[in-house]
């Protein structure tokens, strides 16, 4: 084994500009690969913990996922149904309090309830439509995104009281209000009710710092004149992944409708996957095109070497030692292309992670390129890589192991 080794490095040598045009073409497929991955999967990681981090885990509201059974069907076994009107009620989470008792005994996390309604929040001359949500500050605390993103004022000034209003620094922008200003806020049953600006808060989430106001949870029930009523309860969990288990088993019993966060965001996390297999098809397609490389250079020497070739299997060399030889030279150059496409794509992966650019209309918003440094993408390169070079070598091995040395010898002389 040692002397098919000499052989085979002796072989690569013989070639060294070929040579190192294979392993460079190996080492950027590798190296680019690496790079992209990296890139790829720090922009998913960044955009689900966004996800998991600005939504609640499982959002329970005052809907059905399927329409009620009407009196009729529950009488009698064959009933027709027709001109159906609904009843024109205001739906609510019927008994909130024994719904959020039951939940607080077993929920592996925390949860807020709230009342959301529809109005208009009125400043000057100006108007915006908006979500006009009442909470409980205490509990909100938990699971609301917008509690560390105030740039005035704090989320705690709505727990002390009084007709206060956390609302979002577009909104406000927009309405031409500052932090202190007195608004308006209209339900849509045509009440209205003065709050006081006691916080501006910026997510980074449009619909969120245009569209929504906070209030005491009392102050929009007054608001929407139904006391003691509830249409939402969000629920953060410990762990996120159980957010499916924890939404069934809710929705089973309350007979409200719970939406998991995945449930919420199927269709991104599938394009998502799709994306990945996009991916990784690049990688491959890369890793082929420098496997042609790795197929020329050894293709090449077993003609050149075709003598040397009938010359060893005369002196006793088994046709395993031919392909073994060819195959080690494939693999040879193809680790090297694996060590230099990992050192490459190290640098690149760094080079990108120092990437900053504006997000922010304003260019007041700085970030970063989301970048993940994972192991896998080194080793998932390198088996293309390897994987490739391998093919691309064995080929012309086996060409090569079924050369009849008689007839070269023949032919030479």
């Amino acid at each position: 084994m040692p002397l098919i080794f000499d052989i085979a490095l002796t072989h690569i040598a013989g070639r060294g500009r070929q040579t190192l045009v294979a392993v460079i073409g190996v080492a950027v497929g590798v190296g680019f690969s690496i790079a992209m991955a990296a890139l790829m999967q720090g922009g998913q990681d960044d955009f689900v913990r966004q996800l998991v981090d600005t939504m609640p885990h499982v959002d329970i509201t005052d809907e059905q996922r399927t329409a009620r059974r009407q009196p009729a069907e529950d009488a009698f076994a064959t009933v027709a149904i027709f001109g159906l009107r609904p009843r024109d009620d205001r739906r609510g989470i019927i008994n909130p309090t024994a719904a959020t008792s039951w939940l607080e005994s077993w929920i592996p996390g925390r949860f807020a309830a709230s009342l959301k309604t529809q109005g208009v929040i009125r400043f000057s001359s100006r108007e915006v439509g908006a979500a006009i949500i009442g909470i409980e500050p205490e509990r909100e605390s938990g699971v609301s995104p917008i509690v560390g993103n105030f740039v005035e004022g704090s989320f705690s000034a709505l727990a002390a009281g009084g007709n206060n209003v956390l609302i979002g620094d577009t909104m406000a922008s927009r309405l031409g209000a500052g932090f202190g200003d007195t608004i308006t806020a209209v339900s849509a049953e045509g009440l209205s009710r003065n709050f006081k600006i006691a916080g501006l808060f910026h997510t980074g989430t449009t619909a969120r710092d245009e569209g929504e106001a906070y209030v005491l949870l009392k102050n929009a029930q007054i608001l929407s004149a139904r006391p003691n009523a509830i249409n939402e309860i969000r629920i953060k969990l410990d762990d996120p992944d159980r957010a499916p288990a924890v939404a069934q088993r809710a929705e089973a019993e309350l007979g409200y409708k719970a939406v998991a966060w995945q449930e919420a965001n199927e269709s991104i996390l599938e394009a998502l996957v799709v994306r990945n297999v996009i991916m990784y098809t690049v990688v491959g397609a890369i890793m082929l095109v420098a496997g042609f490389g790795i197929y020329n250079i050894i293709s090449t020497i077993t003609h050149e070497k075709a003598r040397d070739i009938a010359i060893m299997k005369s002196l006793g060399f088994p046709e395993s030692d031919m392909r073994r030889l060819f195959l080690l030279e494939g693999v040879a150059i193809g680790a090297a292309g694996s060590v230099l496409g990992g050192l490459l794509g190290v640098s690149m992966t760094y080079a990108l992670s120092l990437v900053r650019f504006e997000i922010a209309a304003t260019g007041q918003e700085m970030t970063r390129l989301p970048i993940a440094w994972s192991l896998m993408h080194y080793v998932i390169a390198s088996a293309f890589a390897l994987g490739s070079a391998a093919v691309a070598g064995y080929l012309p091995a086996r060409r090569a192991a079924r050369l009849n040395p008689v007839e070269i010898i023949r032919g030479a002389s």
